[in-house]
């Protein structure tokens, strides 16, 4: 964690995990209070404006005082595979705009509406909550990502709601090779009140894993989260190390890991899917996090992803705050990539 001083002695004002948690004197009291915090719609809205912006631009230029045509739906399919939707959804898409519209006039906001049923469509099946087993303890969930993914915010982010619902928490700090990671993981223990595993920088992170099951056991732990280093899926000998964990974590319990989630960057696009699909196959992800809807994110891949390969979609988030992780709901991301007004917030 770097310094609060420069090499002149000159007091800076602290980095991103400074501010994340915490450190740096208090505010002179002439500064003014910030502004109220948005809410989750609000944050929500802002975070998938990139692609909102985008699909919202495209079809009022296409379809403004406009009999439909094919060349029209030509183009509508074309914005939307540029939003990252995939060509599958751009073609249910297209199809369902052009059904029984042909060489009539259609507005935008007749576009939008069905682009956000057709999306809501897909996503709902796969908008569901983790479901924790009580009688597996710990109820293991090992989490996985490539690099700078948000993986271990997010562990902290789950340990905070777990801790507000009465649930005793033990985080394994699997990310053996990166000492902020594990510093990271500490300071969300503590904030917690959850006991850390830890061990030495450079550690084998699967014997971290088999010491973690047992110390949550003896703990009386309802919930275990373990860190991973991020790794490169195309990396095929961090992938292995990736299947040695699960592996050995079986050894102490045969079902575990009893939950797998993938962290997933939101601003990565198209490269979400071949993430999904490799970590998919060496630890079993049995659901999607999604992190980094901060506006320049990508958020059609989500939809493409829900398509694809039908995963549920646990959580998203929408900043670096302990309640900047929300359940996902399909209704609100559908209105929000459409530029529409959710129905709880209209």
């Amino acid at each position: 964690m770097a310094s609060d001083e420069n090499d002149s002695g000159k007091v800076q004002k602290p980095g991103f995990f400074g501010r994340l948690f915490g450190r740096g004197d208090e505010p002179p009291a002439s500064i003014e209070s910030p502004a109220p915090k948005k809410s989750w719609w609000e944050r929500l809205s802002s975070g998938l404006s990139r692609s909102s912006s985008a699909i919202g631009q495209g079809i009022s230029d296409i379809f403004t005082k406009r009999r439909l045509n094919a060349a029209m739906l030509d183009d509508l399919e074309d914005i939307l595979i540029q939003a990252d939707l995939g060509v599958t959804m751009a073609t249910r898409i297209r199809e369902a705009v052009g059904k029984g519209r042909f060489d009539k006039d259609i507005e935008p906001q007749e576009v939008k509406n069905i682009l956000a049923a057709e999306i809501e469509a897909v996503l709902a099946p796969v908008a569901r909550p983790i479901e924790i087993d009580a009688t597996k303890k710990p109820f293991v969930i090992l989490v996985v990502g490539v690099n700078g993914s948000g993986k271990t915010t997010t562990i902290g982010k789950l340990a905070t709601n777990f801790a507000r619902e009465g649930k005793k928490v033990v985080l394994a700090a699997g990310d053996t090779f990166r000492a902020a990671a594990v510093q990271q993981l500490q300071i969300w223990g503590q904030r917690t009140g959850s006991d850390v595993v830890v061990r030495e920088q450079g550690a084998d992170a699967a014997g971290l894993a088999y010491d973690a099951i047992e110390q949550a056991r003896a703990a009386q732990a309802d919930i275990l989260l373990m860190d991973t280093a991020g790794r490169l899926q195309n990396r095929t000998e961090l992938m292995a190390e990736l299947g040695k964990i699960t592996r050995v974590m079986k050894k102490v319990d045969a079902d575990a890991p009893h939950a797998v989630l993938l962290v997933l960057d939101a601003t990565v696009g198209q490269n979400a899917l071949s993430q999904v699909e490799i970590f998919g196959k060496v630890a079993g992800v049995t659901g999607l996090v999604m992190t980094k809807l901060d506006g320049t994110a990508r958020g059609g891949i989500l939809v493409a992803l829900a398509e694809k390969f039908k995963l549920p979609v646990h959580f998203i988030g929408v900043g670096e705050g302990a309640d900047d992780l929300e359940p996902f709901t399909a209704h609100e991301f559908a209105c929000a990539i459409a530029g529409l007004e959710a129905l709880s917030e209209a």
